[in-house]
């Protein structure tokens, strides 16, 4: 386990202290808002039915020291100590966890891994594992049906979360609204909470376009004034009602609540378990501040101010029998206060619920960046902050569902009930999956990663257990809405998967596209011709339709695809991966764009220009690179296998081509199957050469015949000036995006399951959710639709 290893990658946050309590001060707002209000509910939720606070106080004494031992374990020890370290470039979350197996074992469903992807800077992989490591490794690697399991997981976790960023806005807005019971009467009192809370809501949400960072600067100062406010309250209650009860964090009180109780004690853990609601955030918000800040913001304010909380909550109710029907939090405030701690608790409790719905967005767009999730519009609300988002359609479906949960439900056990369940099965993923890096990637003995996995996964399972039993009480609307998404994403990747392979099946070749010109008399018009495929080589069947259709096409043609690789972010100077895709005179390029989980996509006009830009690059690149000049010096490195006159992809940045490359990766385009295990024509016969030469800076190569054979050193200016002067007449003739129109249908003989899956499911949700022209922003003026029908 490397202990340095885990913050952001600004290593100067760790130098300054005065940054890290800065960066500790903002996390209060951003990330521990859902943690710091759960003592709003856990007691109410606890002994709604199960168990009753007797005058032995044997049951609040017991629920006390679970409550210490719960977050003592699972947000001290596992998340602080253990989980925190598993990033992933600095991120975390479901997915960090996930991009980081499949970078180090092959078990990503997405089949178009290449090996150029292991050259990215931040595709950072760890020290050559052990004998131990490797043969847990090569057992997930060979069978096929873990991939899928471990997918299915993961997608679990990820519709879990958005569960809770459903279920937590309703939770803590109606429990801190639910003060007012003790300030008017139970007639006027149950019609004001519920349109009260609603109301809330409907404003939270209505706000979420204008960004988190427009008031973001509120969130930490009424987090922190909540902390401390719970914190005052809670040693008041302990020095005037109970100064005894510190003796209730002995884990002997579990263990004679639980002989008492027996099993009403087993399922009132399900109220317990909200203690750590929240905890995940620490993990999925990692990228936005640093490893050493959680520790010092939850080991040194929000873990003492919590148990400061529960211990005076419980100190007041042993001494007050008499209110056993009205546990909560504002019974134990001090009656004069009550007002102010209901405006800080409402404040506090839509800031935790910020922070959850902020997670929310930003999970779907990762999952839709891995094809997990159907195409939804993503705004950037902030220039400044990277990964501060808003998604329309979701933001008004939570908010929809929201008012639903909190009319349907209208009371804090049920709500309990569903968010307990959400939580606990959140946090069982992300044991599940941490076990498995700390063998895969940290190369730990498996011995370590199994003791990791029972001591967590045994408590995290004694609560879900508890959840379990309260489904008819709530807990079954977690589990219905995580089967309804787990279906949509699962769909939604199983027809994603099986149209790259009806399009890997179905290419065309370069030699088809050259010797179909003179046959059919094919035009070139004037203009770029950008044609989006999700192939890294060949032609796409959806290009051959429009030739052999159409013969004509643009004077310039890019063929590009877009490519989720599993890192958080891509560094722009490793982006853009471009080659030739036929001679010189041909002007036919390929440009293979990389974006990370968290990365932001340009908007097309950008987009095409730093394009154009890049071919330009190229062009000088490969034109000097072919006739062995000295301008670029980098293709020295290279040249001893540069015999046979290939043509290369190259990766090109946005630096001049001063330097020489660290080294260069040369890949034999042949027919052979890709590691994801999909028929494919990349990189099985891959030669790599590594010649580090100083300089951080790549260059990857794919060879291609070449059919130019080779030119004299005296016409390559004109013939370079040439070919640039070709480029720019086509940018001010104008681009054209030429996108396929899909429509699958299962192929004869498909099981009823398939059939239904693709020629209902997915088409429906393919009908109903934003097209590709949208999602990549293309100007209808400038779209070209050619319709495929994918038999699959």
């Amino acid at each position: 386990m490397d202990l340095g290893h885990g913050s952001c990658g600004d290593t100067s946050k760790k130098d300054s202290w005065k940054t890290l309590l800065l960066l500790a001060y903002q996390s209060l707002g951003v990330v521990y808002g859902d943690l710091s209000i759960s003592p709003l509910y856990v007691y109410k939720s606890t002994f709604a039915d199960d168990i009753q606070h007797s005058d032995t106080n044997e049951e609040i004494f017991g629920v006390l020291s679970f409550v210490f031992w719960t977050l003592t374990l699972v947000p001290l020890f596992k998340y602080i100590f253990v989980v925190l370290r598993a990033d992933d470039n600095g991120e975390g979350g479901t997915f960090a966890l996930y991009s980081l197996l499949c970078r180090h074992a092959k078990v990503s469903l997405l089949p178009n891994r290449q090996v150029a992807d292991e050259s990215l800077s931040t595709y950072k992989l760890e020290n050559p594992p052990e004998k131990n490591s490797t043969r847990v490794k090569m057992y997930l690697e060979k069978h096929k049906a873990l991939h899928t399991a471990l997918l299915i997981l993961v997608l679990l976790g990820t519709c879990m979360v958005i569960g809770d960023g459903l279920l937590t806005p309703a939770i803590s807005v109606f429990s801190a609204v639910s003060g007012l019971e003790l300030s008017m009467s139970s007639d006027h009192h149950q019609y004001a909470v519920v349109p009260i809370t609603c109301f809330i809501l409907v404003c939270l949400f209505t706000l979420q376009h204008y960004g988190t960072h427009r008031v973001g600067f509120l969130f930490a100062p009424v987090v922190l004034a909540w902390l401390l406010c719970i914190s005052a309250l809670g040693l008041y209650n302990i020095i005037h009602w109970n100064p005894h009860v510190y003796q209730a964090l002995s884990p002997y009180y579990m263990f004679k609540f639980m002989k008492k109780t027996k099993k009403g004690g087993w399922m009132s853990l399900g109220g317990i378990l909200l203690c750590i609601t929240g905890s995940e955030a620490m993990f999925a918000d990692l990228g936005h501040f640093s490893y050493a800040a959680f520790q010092i913001a939850f080991t040194f304010l929000v873990y003492p101010a919590l148990i400061l909380a529960y211990m005076g909550q419980a100190a007041y109710l042993s001494q007050h029998h008499d209110n056993a029907n009205h546990i909560g939090f504002y019974i134990s405030v001090p009656g004069k206060l009550r007002i102010p701690v209901l405006i800080i608790a409402i404040l506090a409790s839509v800031v935790g619920s910020q922070a959850i719905i902020s997670g929310t967005f930003s999970i779907i767009n990762q999952s839709q960046s891995l094809g997990c999730f159907p195409r939804v519009k993503v705004v950037h609300t902030s220039d400044k902050i990277h990964g501060q988002i808003y998604i329309p359609e979701i933001n008004w479906m939570l908010m929809i569902l929201c008012i639903a949960v909190t009319i349907g439900f209208r009371d804090t056990k049920h709500m309990g009930n569903a968010s307990g369940l959400a939580v606990m099965t959140v946090m069982l993923v992300t044991t599940c999956l941490t076990s498995l890096v700390i063998i895969i990637c940290w190369h730990k003995p498996p011995i370590v990663a199994l003791c990791f996995l029972l001591f967590f996964g045994s408590i995290e399972l004694l609560y879900f257990s508890a959840s379990l039993t309260k489904f008819t009480e709530g807990a079954w609307l977690p589990i219905l809405l995580a089967l309804f998404l787990m279906t949509i994403m699962f769909v939604w990747h199983y027809a994603t998967i099986k149209k790259y392979e009806f399009d890997l099946h179905n290419k065309v070749s370069l030699e088809w596209l050259l010797a179909l010109g003179p046959s059919l008399g094919i035009a070139r018009v004037p203009g770029i011709g950008i044609v989006f495929t999700n192939l890294t080589s060949g032609i796409p069947a959806n290009f051959s339709r429009f030739v052999t259709n159409l013969p004509a096409f643009h004077r310039v043609l890019v063929f590009v695809c877009i490519k989720s690789v599993p890192v958080p972010f891509v560094p722009p100077a490793e982006r853009y991966l471009v080659g030739r895709v036929g001679p010189p005179g041909h002007r036919s390029y390929r440009c293979i764009v990389r974006y990370g989980y968290r990365d932001v996509h340009q908007d097309v006009d950008s987009f095409e220009s730093e394009l154009v830009a890049r071919l330009a690059d190229f062009i000088n690149y490969d034109w000097h690179r072919a006739h062995g000049t000295n301008s670029f010096p980098e293709c020295d490195a290279s040249q001893s296998n540069d015999s046979s006159g290939e043509y290369r992809l190259a990766v090109i940045g946005t630096v001049a081509f001063s330097g020489i490359p660290a080294y260069e990766i040369e890949e034999s385009v042949q027919l052979a199957s890709i590691s994801g295990g999909f028929p494919t024509v990349e990189s099985v016969t891959d030669v790599i050469e590594m010649e580090p030469v100083g300089v951080v800076q790549r260059r990857v190569r794919f060879a291609i015949d070449d059919e130019s054979g080779t030119r004299s050193p005296a016409d390559m200016d004109l013939q370079l000036q040439e070919e640039l002067e070709d480029l720019l007449l086509a940018q001010q003739a104008g681009t054209a995006f030429i996108l396929g129109h899909s429509h699958v249908k299962a192929k004869q003989g498909s099981s009823l399951l398939k059939r239904l899956a693709l020629n209902f499911g997915y088409n429906f949700l393919r009908r109903n959710c934003r097209g590709p022209d949208v999602a990549l922003k293309v100007p209808p003026v400038s779209l070209l639709e050619v319709g495929m029908v994918y038999v699959v």
